[in-house]
């Protein structure tokens, strides 16, 4: 028996070794590709010059891309031709890298959405005056394969950009509702930097003195577009023509502005759950009445046609047309007065505007009574305000909050249906130059997430500018943790809070 163990195990081994040769000797050649992306190729500097080789571009000797650089103008790093990816990996938007090719005057022979092929081997990878380009490239080394292009654009945050300089250099971007600050005066130019600020960071927008806008007047508030370029002066925006800086109409203001919310009251939610806003001026809602709307989508199956006006279950609202309320003070909308729950700290003490048993008594004008005013879980919910006391599907409100998780709340149609938005911190109605009306359209898809503690109160801390409705500082969720003792000023804080800029 062992003698016929040992001649199995022994007939094992040589097979297993014959076919281990035999897998060795039917190796498939892979070929490597000619082309080095743009991320690769970024990622080979090391903060100090890279002579290109075949050997240190592992194996290629060429780049690839669409060109985004425009002298028609005259706002370009002088001789730069800066491409960027003409596709992204399986749309993967973090694939997008650009690169600028120092080919001298020959660069303004390219256009936008021109497609090239450029040899590298040879050339030296290094930062001058801060951009990161490629150096020695002669111009016959540039090959264009093909004309218009489409351009990948990318919609950014001034933050973002701040955040990570050099993912976005030499990239085409848009920052959305940039606000110059300071406000350019009676004779000021486009020439130099303006910095502007779109709510989440600011950003210094640049203009040569040769450029054809240069003595212009700036645009207060636009949507800017351009390429960024990490220079010794620090990173920079570069327009390269008026046409991508889209001037914006100003924002109306909203007279009152939503600041937090509870959703999840200790015990039942019945006509316990609440919502705060700040006044960002005094206001005689007798005088100057005003609406709040919610909206819950627990087991939604299509957007809603009538939008916030949907009533049903969906949307719930309330009529503010009586009592007053002063600058700068919050103010609340719900039903029992009490801070987290039944028996919690009475809070009556506080502005409440509008107080309803919503568990009972159905909404002003639409909405079924119901016990969740406010979800807590599930599908995504929102909170909108409305001048005046007429609320249908063509309302857009002065300010609008969604928190929560998804569901299907827009549909683009024809018709488009979903939850009208408005130009705050979170939403933007005009996105490379189209309008944008809905929650869910275009990159209107911001919402404040779920308390990380059960019964959490949902802060939101800002800055907002009460004269022209604009966020220097944009709003952000804090969670603070109830008890049942908690005093009023627990949820009024005003260090850190949403601010008035006046």
């Amino acid at each position: 028996m062992k003698k016929f163990i040992f001649y199995i195990t022994a007939l094992v081994l040589v097979c297993a070794s014959f076919a281990g040769c035999k897998r060795d000797n039917d190796y498939i050649p892979v070929a490597v590709s000619p082309y080095i992306s743009n991320f690769d190729l970024r990622n080979l500097f090391k903060n100090a010059d890279l002579a290109l080789s075949t050997e240190t571009l592992g194996g290629a000797n060429f780049i690839k891309g669409v060109v985004i650089s425009d002298y028609t103008s005259n706002n370009m790093p002088s001789g730069l031709l800066v491409i960027q990816n003409s596709r992204v990996a399986g749309n993967a938007i973090d694939s997008l890298r650009g690169i600028a090719i120092n080919i001298g005057a020959d660069a303004s022979k390219y256009i936008p959405g021109d497609s090239v092929h450029i040899k590298i081997s040879g050339a030296t990878l290094k930062r001058t005056d801060g951009i990161l380009q490629l150096t020695g490239v002669a111009s016959t080394d540039v090959e264009k394969k093909a004309s218009g292009r489409k351009i990948i654009l990318r919609a950014v945050t001034a933050g973002a950009i701040a955040s990570r300089p050099g993912f976005y250099e030499s990239t085409l971007v848009t920052v959305s509702k940039g606000k110059m600050d300071p406000a350019p005066g009676n004779n000021d130019t486009n020439a130099g930097n303006k910095t502007i600020n779109d709510g989440f960071g600011t950003l210094a927008v640049h203009t040569e003195s040769a450029a054809t806008f240069a003595n212009q007047r700036p645009t207060p508030f636009a949507d800017f577009t351009g390429i960024v370029f990490n220079t010794s002066s620090g990173t920079q925006l570069w327009p390269r023509s008026t046409s991508d800086i889209f001037p914006l109409a100003e924002i109306i203001p909203s007279p009152l502005i939503i600041t937090g919310y509870l959703t999840d009251p200790s015990g039942s939610d019945a006509n316990y759950e609440y919502i705060q806003f700040k006044a960002t001026r005094d206001i005689d809602f007798a005088a100057t009445p005003f609406s709040v709307v919610t909206c819950n989508n627990a087991g939604i199956l299509a957007a809603p046609v009538l939008g916030w006006a949907t009533g049903d279950v969906r949307t719930y609202k309330f009529n503010i047309n009586s009592g007053t309320v002063k600058k700068g003070q919050f103010c609340y909308v719900g039903a029992n007065k009490n801070i987290w729950g039944a028996g919690s700290t009475d809070i009556s003490n506080g502005v409440w505007i509008a107080s309803k048993q919503y568990s009972t008594v159905n909404g002003d004008g639409f909405g079924t009574a119901t016990s969740n005013l406010l979800a807590n879980s599930g599908n995504v919910a929102g909170v909108a305000v409305f001048a005046g006391l007429n609320v249908n599907a063509t309302s857009v409100p002065l300010d609008v909050i969604m928190y929560g998780g998804n569901g299907l709340v827009y549909s683009a149609g024809p018709p488009e249906a979903g939850y009208r938005i408005t130009n705050t911190d979170q939403y933007s109605t005009i996105q490379n130059r189209v309008t944008v009306s809905f929650y869910g359209a275009g990159t209107n898809t911001k919402k404040f997430g779920l308390p990380t503690t059960a019964g959490a109160f949902t802060m939101l801390g800002g800055v907002y500018n009460a004269k022209d409705g604009t966020w220097p500082t944009g709003r952000s969720a804090k969670f603070i943790i109830m008890t049942a003792t908690a005093p009023l000023s627990s949820i009024e804080e005003a260090t850190g809070f949403t601010t008035l800029v006046n």
